[in-house]
């Protein structure tokens, strides 16, 4: 073998133990998001830096790259809108949809000390309850009708969270693949 072939190789060993350890590392981020933590942003943001640090080979190239930025923006655009969505689809005005986003943060803070993972999850999902039922009731309506607005926020949000893993699984695969494709 020469040595511009074993430079080669080594050189592709390298490369392919970068994107195993990114790919652990991206399982990390992906349970970040179960915390209200930018995990999908990680994710990209690491395979960028990859590719930054490697500029004498192309590790994912601007297809991989891109659709991992598009699939976290949309991860994003999901998890909050269905919060508001839930709150609205029940029935509740404009100000509980927008305090549903902002309960659903301030609740998944609060309940993040609470207990790991499920007291983020849980928090978000109450913090959106009462931030749609606040909002309502500031707007007026009842509060039965605000009741039943901050139960479709809670769901909203769960269902946004839930939306915004599936797309973190979705990230992980292409950047996990891309490399060897």
């Amino acid at each position: 073998m020469t040595d511009e072939r074993a430079d080669q190789l080594a050189s592709a060993a390298l490369i392919y133990a970068y994107v195993i350890g990114l790919t652990l590392l991206n399982v990390v981020f992906w349970v970040a998001v179960l915390f209200n933590l930018p995990g999908t942003w990680l994710m990209v943001l690491f395979a960028a830096l990859l590719e930054w640090w490697t500029p004498e080979q192309t590790v994912y190239g601007v297809a991989a790259l891109g659709g991992a930025t598009a699939l976290a923006t949309l991860g994003e655009i999901l998890e909050f809108v269905l919060g508001a969505r839930g709150a609205r689809k029940a029935g509740g005005s404009k100000r509980g949809a927008v305090l549903a986003i902002v309960g659903g943060i301030v609740g998944a803070v609060l309940g993040t000390p609470l207990t790991p993972i499920l007291g983020t999850l849980i928090g978000a999902c109450l913090g959106a309850f009462a931030g749609s039922l606040l909002g309502d009731l500031w707007a007026g309506r009842s509060l039965g009708h605000s009741m039943v607005s901050g139960r479709g926020a809670a769901a909203g949000r769960l269902w946004g969270t839930i939306a915004k893993l599936g797309i973190g699984v979705a990230i992980v695969a292409v950047l996990a693949a891309a490399p060897f494709i």
